[in-house]
């Protein structure tokens, strides 16, 4: 399948000037003439699915959409359904009820999300899948990153932090209700099983990503190995310092080579400190901007441009998507992400990290 590596129309360009200037409200509403046009005559609606399983939704999805919203004069509502399926769902009915006419959303799981789409598809209301495909679902379109290459990334990334000598690793993957947790293994999986060098001594999903019950998890996997665990394919940074504090305990961190995936800022200082491989970068900017257009399109009664479809297994069905490269970060390449703006110097680069930053031109 095609993948789209750029998004250049004005709504992207505009984005780096309008980001000062968004507000961090649980909505937003657009809907005047700050794009220079007529207001559009429908509505968007975004529903965010937590805080707890990332920081990106709040801190980088949210603003970044509401400045393209902003610059495209269209009338929006942003909102976080905070880890809560009900929740979800009665923000989707109040949205659907106050005339949004493009809802997106990323779901909790495909049966919840799949409800909110059929009732959507029941008014009237277009549906779009963000980050997160809902399988069995009623979505009109897909927007997220190669999830099957993240996991490819990862696995190449262990690969590359341990060597061709022999290793007994595990794989503490994501959500087993999350189909990017599921395309994640899958990839990972792609690249690591014909490395006969490495024993696969444990794998086991994370109930809704928690971070707590990672560590727990991952202490238990340590346990029953008896400390015999060479490299560990975290499916995100959150996962990824759960290991690093299970490791931490035993006395094996930075011993022991550890996936992520966001970028994050604890993601980062552990790369730096030397106690996790790499992480997997998906620049927010550009996912966001590709949501953005698709929707203002949407809106506005024009046909969205896509590069490609993604299957839907459990819906037989192909969903027309816009999937965007993922970049495998490790701390030779740390600087790009503070370059790129996704991450700050001044939040990364404390403390402790601060000599790695130095040595790393990172400032």
């Amino acid at each position: 399948m095609a993948r789209r590596r750029t998004v250049t129309t004005a709504i992207a360009a505009a984005m780096v000037f309008g980001l000062a200037a968004c507000g961090g409200d649980d909505s937003g509403n657009g809907g005047g003439e700050a794009g220079g046009g007529e207001a559009a005559a429908g509505k968007i609606g975004v529903i965010l699915p937590d805080t707890a399983s990332s920081a990106r939704w709040e801190s980088a999805d949210r603003p970044l959409l509401e400045a393209a919203f902003e610059e495209a004069g269209v009338e929006y509502e942003i909102d976080n359904a905070q880890g809560d399926k009900q929740r979800m769902a009665t923000i989707a009915e109040q949205m659907i009820t106050e005339g949004v006419t493009v809802l997106a959303i990323t779901n909790l799981d495909s049966a919840s999300g799949a409800a909110i789409q059929q009732q959507a598809e029941q008014q009237g209301v277009q549906t779009i899948d963000y980050d997160r495909l809902t399988l069995g679902g009623e979505s009109d379109y897909y927007v997220s990153f190669d999830n099957t290459e993240v996991g490819r990334l990862q696995g190449q990334g262990l690969a590359d932090c341990l060597g061709d000598e022999a290793a007994n690793i595990a794989f503490l993957n994501g959500s087993p209700d999350d189909n990017n947790a599921t395309l994640f293994s899958e990839g990972a999986h792609e690249v690591l099983d014909p490395m006969t060098q490495y024993t696969q001594v444990a794998e086991q999903s994370v109930p809704e990503w928690d971070n707590q019950q990672a560590a727990t998890i991952f202490e238990q996997m340590y346990t029953q190995a008896g400390g015999d665990i060479q490299g560990v394919v975290a499916a995100n940074d959150g996962l990824a310092n759960a290991v690093v504090s299970i490791l931490g305990r035993n006395n094996a961190a930075g011993q022991v080579p550890v996936t992520g995936q966001d970028a994050t800022v604890e993601g980062l200082q552990n790369i730096l400190a030397g106690n996790q491989c790499m992480t997997v970068y998906k620049p927010i900017e550009e996912e966001a901007n590709a949501l953005a257009e698709l929707a203002v399109a949407l809106v506005n009664g024009e046909e969205p441009q896509v590069d490609g479809s993604v299957e839907d297994v459990e819906g037989d069905r192909e969903v027309p998507s816009v999937l965007l490269d993922p970049v495998s970060i490790t701390r030779e390449n740390v600087k790009q992400v503070i370059d790129d703006g996704y991450q700050t110097a001044a939040d990364v680069c404390t403390g402790e990290y601060a000599a790695a930053c130095t040595e790393l031109g990172i400032s």
